[in-house]
């Protein structure tokens, strides 16, 4: 069975983290995407170690995991017979995306509006810290300060001292998930109508809609959210707790759940308890509850409580590193993690998309080395010939 996106075109100016992320889904979905370098490569190529390979094949690990499914060839976009390649390019595609700052796409020629003349149809991303307008359009966008910018940073972490970012660069993944869902809408509209739109992902927008409870408890209360560590705003007990030998992950969600576990804790008292038995009133009395219930967890191992706690229905999960999460048998039931073999011939390991857990060819292609298919790319889609390729590697154009 062809894949959802076979036959769709894919132009990836981007590099780093959200846009690699976002054209290597589409990428996975079964586009063809072509990622367009520089000369010099995207820079997450050095961002090392851990490294897989060696010498000139050596690739970072942080590189290799979102440019999976994909071409590279690389243009010098400073010269102007690479810009005319890569107009010509976007003329027979369906999607391009870039993230360089405002602007600088409109210097090469390649803005929507000028690719738009050429195709009319075309689905065209733009990825920025803060968008295309407004007064911080022209600030360089970074996953880490975003985190601090929109408030994530002020909600992460324990409920004393400093925020902290989270551990992976999230804004980005995000921003990346909001440019594929809304480009797909309009490749859908463009299939229906031959009309292309320009979408412009910012960033900081995307970060300040994944918010949603807490900016809109914000919004509502006009109060600002308080940082609560690993508990919950509003629901209790819902967090982390210490047991014997170590931590545990405890989410009872409703009432209903608390009285099972109260039961299950053989202590009713916990649940009839005007000061416990309903969640706004234990939102109210959180750290007399969790002291309550923090007493009788230390009691038992922490590996007793989950298996305890799920034979009644009730949410609760180990506490694991990275590690042990990608070893876990659910994540090798799921099939979660494939193989691939790099140019080199040394296998790579990498975590398939999620919406593909059971697609034998969820990895087509390895992650590329810099212009390994320049050559390719341009006598497949332009029919330069062999010749040509020579001319415009030697006066630096690819």
């Amino acid at each position: 069975m062809a894949a959802s996106l076979d036959g769709v075109r894919v132009l990836d100016f981007t590099r780093v983290l959200a846009g690699p992320y976002c054209t290597m889904l589409l990428g996975d979905l079964g586009a063809d995407v072509l990622k367009v370098e520089s000369p010099l490569g995207d820079e997450t190529r050095a961002w090392g170690p851990p490294w897989a390979g060696e010498g000139a094949d050596r690739e970072s690990a942080y590189y290799l995991s979102v440019n999976r499914n994909k071409r590279s060839m690389t243009l010098n976009l400073k010269q102007p017979e690479a810009r005319s390649i890569a107009q010509q390019l976007a003329a027979q595609s369906h999607i391009v995306l870039e993230n360089f700052k405002p602007g600088q796409m409109a210097k090469f020629d390649l803005d929507y509006e000028a690719l738009k003349r050429l195709n009319p149809a075309l689905v065209y991303v733009s990825i920025t810290g803060y968008g295309q307008t407004g007064p911080y359009s022209d600030r360089p966008g970074y996953d880490h300060i975003i985190q601090a910018m929109s408030g994530l940073m002020s909600i992460t972490g324990p409920s004393d001292g400093e925020g902290y970012k989270v551990g992976v660069a999230l804004v980005d993944v995000l921003s990346g998930l909001f440019a594929l869902s809304g480009l797909l809408a309009a490749l859908r509209h463009a299939e229906r109508t031959g009309e292309g739109q320009h979408l412009d992902i910012a960033l900081m927008d995307a970060q300040l809609s994944a918010l949603v409870n807490v900016a809109s408890a914000a919004v509502v209360s006009s109060k600002t959210p308080a940082r609560y560590g690993n508990a919950h705003s509003t629901i209790v007990p819902y967090q982390n707790f210490r047991a014997a030998d170590k931590p545990f992950a405890l989410a009872v969600g409703n009432d209903g759940q608390y009285r099972a576990l109260c039961s299950l804790l053989e202590r009713p008292d916990l649940a009839t308890d005007v000061r416990f038995s309903s969640n706004p009133v234990r939102v109210i009395n959180r750290a007399a509850l969790v002291a309550e219930l923090g007493a009788i967890f230390g009691t038992q191992s922490a590996d007793y409580w989950v298996d305890l706690c799920l034979s009644v229905g009730i949410p609760a999960g180990s506490v694991q590193t990275v590690t042990q999460a990608l070893a876990d048998e659910n994540t090798r039931a799921r099939n979660l993690i494939r193989e691939t073999e790099l140019p080199n011939g040394e296998t790579l390991k990498m975590v398939a998309s999620p919406f593909l857990p059971n697609t034998p060819d969820a990895v087509r292609y390895p992650p590329p080395q810099l212009g390994q298919h320049t050559a390719e790319i341009l006598s497949e889609r332009l029919n330069f010939s062999a010749e040509d390729i020579t001319r415009l590697r030697e006066t630096g154009v690819v």
